[in-house]
């Protein structure tokens, strides 16, 4: 079984230099301060092509770390047991990001029906339709705002792909996204 969801041709392309950190789970268990601090060092490490610009370096760092923290934050949280692997490179044109993780069936069952509402219209729309029923539901969770943010403010382009894993209760996830350099210091 395998399905994606998204924008298919994201979904490939993670073949150029790409740099790789894994969070495994273990003795210290992960959790959300693992998110941040990745995301942090994985931000610093791709802005500093732009240091010599104080204002480019610091949308460029703030656009990657928003990015990897919210997809890491998700993969920390819905994860099975087990690590979770995230791997990043930028070329001329573009900031990708690949984060992969196990997840059970049940949580990849509502995440997939999750994203075919959230990738069926316009992200700016649905994101306030979103925010707008939040703030009539408070306790609802799931939403997928910060999918929808990353659509909507800072143009990613997301794809996920689920697959069988190893194992028969497990599926596999792969979340891939862009955010264009250009985009990010405009």
């Amino acid at each position: 079984m395998t399905a994606l969801f998204g924008t298919p041709d994201i979904a490939i392309g993670m073949k150029e230099r790409v740099s790789r950190v894994r969070l495994f789970d273990g003795p210290l268990d992960l959790s959300w301060r693992h998110c941040a601090t990745t995301s942090d060092f994985i931000a610093d490490l791709f802005a500093l092509r732009f240091q010599s610009s104080r204002n480019d370096y610091r949308e460029m760092r703030h656009s990657i770390g928003y990015l990897t923290n919210e997809l890491v934050e998700n993969a920390v949280k819905f994860r099975a047991p087990g690590e979770v692997v995230i791997e990043a490179s930028m070329d001329s044109d573009c900031f990708k990001l690949k984060v992969s993780n196990d997840v059970d069936a049940e949580n990849a069952s509502q995440f997939q029906s999750l994203l075919a509402d959230i990738t069926a219209g316009d992200p700016a729309d649905l994101l306030i339709q979103r925010i707008e029923s939040n703030a009539a539901n408070p306790d609802a969770g799931g939403s997928g705002l910060g999918l929808l943010t990353l659509m909507s403010d800072y143009s990613a382009q997301l794809a996920w792909i689920f697959s069988s894993a190893d194992e028969s209760d497990r599926i596999c996830l792969e979340t891939y996204a862009s955010i264009p350099i250009s985009q990010a210091h405009n």
